[in-house]
């Protein structure tokens, strides 16, 4: 019987694993050139298709097959195996990164370099993960290494904050037979999330009839109102174990310093790593929600409306998962320390339907994520792009073999 070890290293003695890993070597340029072309197309959440237009035209250039984009915007490629696996087609798997940036439409998004240094947002998150995309893809097609089950290489969209993982949402409710699947996110050469943190965001509005600050100051405020509801929610007990958190992360109302507003909202951020946890938590949240606001003055002129605006499930991958053995083992050939983490990734999706998958990093170091200072410096990333390249092969052999049995949900 062969051992994950033992299996890691047949790899990585192919003289055709040894092509990729050369192309990888030699095309560091190659790399920054893509992630610079691709950084300068902005891609805001619901805006990512000029972006995954680009991506269809990369991977038509790379030689992959079945390129098109999908109902939502993910954009798709394929490496499929020939011989008699094109007859009788199996299980595929998914190597993925997200197209999609927080920043707003109009935002400048133009890469600057600073010696080793790329400098724009999103420089790292996730164009690290988008070049490690093609990178792969490029390599394997140059070695002509036919993986044991088909690839699908997607660029999808709607990971960030608003997108609600609606690009994932949509790959899995399609017919794509992913046994398993890995997502390429930001930087570094060791992490994994393997546990994914579950969230639920929910919208808090209240209205009221307005008026003016003075003549009708006996008219309820909702700003007053929603204040006392936030202040209330913040005095909530939350456990440390599970861990769970709960902020506000923006509030807003009204049209001028003398005017009673007719409305006040606040968007609310509940995340924890256990999903029951999290129905507890909101259950409690929106209760007191309810219940300050009932005691408002005049509270009979307000109405009070809670939309959920964002809902990632919370889920882990079983620490004895051949999935997670393969990069163990993939770690250790390649002498690193792997670093296990919690994280909300694009792998929160099929974790919940009970596939198996991780996010990993593409390798480099970032700072300033999520800001207009973002920077991404790709030194080293080559380590990152073999433990990629190497766990996604053998996740094709662990696949085709049948070693997936993480049960799914109904």
């Amino acid at each position: 019987m062969t051992t994950p070890l033992s299996r890691i290293a047949a790899l990585a003695a192919d003289r055709r694993v040894h092509r990729a890993f050369h192309w990888l070597h030699l095309h560091e340029l190659q790399l920054r050139q893509w992630q610079m072309e691709m950084i300068a197309i902005p891609a805001p959440s619901f805006a990512e298709s000029d972006r995954a237009a680009w991506f269809l035209a990369r991977f038509a250039d790379l030689g992959l097959t079945n390129i098109h984009l999908d109902e939502v915007g993910n954009a798709f490629g394929t490496l499929t195996p020939s011989g008699p696996w094109a007859l009788n087609p199996g299980p595929s798997v998914l190597l993925s990164a997200h197209l999609d940036t927080v920043f707003p439409p109009g935002t400048d998004c133009t890469p600057e370099e600073d010696g080793g240094r790329i400098l724009a947002p999103g420089a790292c998150d996730n164009a690290a993960g988008l070049t490690a995309l093609l990178a792969i893809s490029a390599a394997l097609q140059y070695a002509e290494v036919t993986p044991a089950c088909s690839i699908l290489f997607a660029a999808n969209v709607g990971e960030e904050g608003p997108g609600d993982l609606r690009g994932m949402r949509h790959i899995f409710a399609d017919a794509h037979n992913i046994a398993a699947a890995i997502a390429l996110e930001g930087s570094g050469n060791a992490t994994v999330v393997d546990r994914a943190l579950g969230s639920r965001r929910f919208r808090i509005t209240l209205n009221g009839p307005g008026g003016h600050s003075w003549a009708d100051a006996a008219l309820p405020n909702p700003i007053f109102a929603l204040s006392e509801a936030l202040a209330a929610i913040s005095r909530l007990e939350l456990p440390a174990t599970p861990r769970t958190t709960l902020h506000c992360g923006t509030i807003s109302g009204g049209t001028s310093v003398n005017s009673i507003p007719e409305s006040a909202t606040a968007d609310l951020d509940l995340r924890s790593v256990s999903a029951d946890q999290l129905d507890l938590t909101e259950a409690q949240l929106l209760a007191t929600i309810r219940s300050s606001v009932d005691a408002a003055k005049a509270r009979h002129l307000l109405t009070l409306e809670i939309a959920r605006i964002g809902n990632r499930p919370a889920a882990a991958l079983p620490s004895h998962s051949p999935l997670l053995t393969s990069l163990r083992a993939v770690d250790r050939h390649l002498h690193i320390a792997t670093e296990s983490r919690i994280g909300s990734t694009d792998a929160n999706w099929p974790l919940s339907l009970g596939i198996p998958a991780l996010a990993i990093g593409a390798g480099g170091t970032a700072g300033g994520i999520h800001t207009l200072h973002e920077w991404y410096d790709p030194t080293g990333r080559e380590l990152a792009l073999r433990r990629i390249l190497l766990h996604l092969l053998d996740a094709c052999t662990l696949a085709a073999e049948g070693a997936f049995a993480f049960p799914r949900s109904s």
